[in-house]
């Protein structure tokens, strides 16, 4: 099921007049897979929104995901990058995930990951849940969560 063309018309709009209202000049750039919608910014201030950790860019997500949450569900996801940023982090995090997992399963003991933001969470569970004889859960009780990842007895 893809994203509707008006809504992901509307959330583009959306995500240019926060940019602008920011004075980021920004390029949007939009992509369909599925049921997600991929935004990437690009231009020369996306630092902005990339420093201390892609602070900015985790903020304006959250925002867009709060946004349009009802108009979203549970069917449909938004993915905010800037200039390849998340990409690259969601990399290095898939990467971290096998390392953990293969350290679970090295050692025999449980793992931790995090704290993670839901869609860091998300990830980690989807590389974990494709790697034999280990699974994941979040713990916690805030918007960041701990995985661990365990041995499947």
């Amino acid at each position: 099921m893809t994203l509707p063309q008006e809504l992901s018309g509307e959330i583009v709009v959306f995500v240019q007049s926060v940019v602008g209202a920011m004075g980021l000049q920004l390029r949007v750039e939009t992509s369909s897979e599925g049921e997600a919608l991929h935004i990437n910014l690009d231009g020369e201030d996306g630092g902005v929104l990339t420093r201390r950790g892609g602070e900015g860019l985790q903020a304006l997500q959250h925002l867009l995901a709060t946004a349009f949450r009802r108009q979203l569900g549970d069917e449909y996801r938004v993915v905010l990058d800037c200039m390849g940023f998340r990409q690259e982090k969601d990399a290095e995090l898939r990467q971290m995930a096998r390392f953990t997992a293969e350290r679970a399963l090295s050692m025999g003991a449980a793992q931790e990951l995090g704290p993670l933001n839901p869609y860091e969470r998300r990830l980690v569970h989807l590389v974990v849940a494709d790697i034999e004889g280990v699974s994941s859960e979040s713990v916690g009780d805030a918007f960041l969560k701990t995985v661990i990842i365990s041995t499947r007895s």
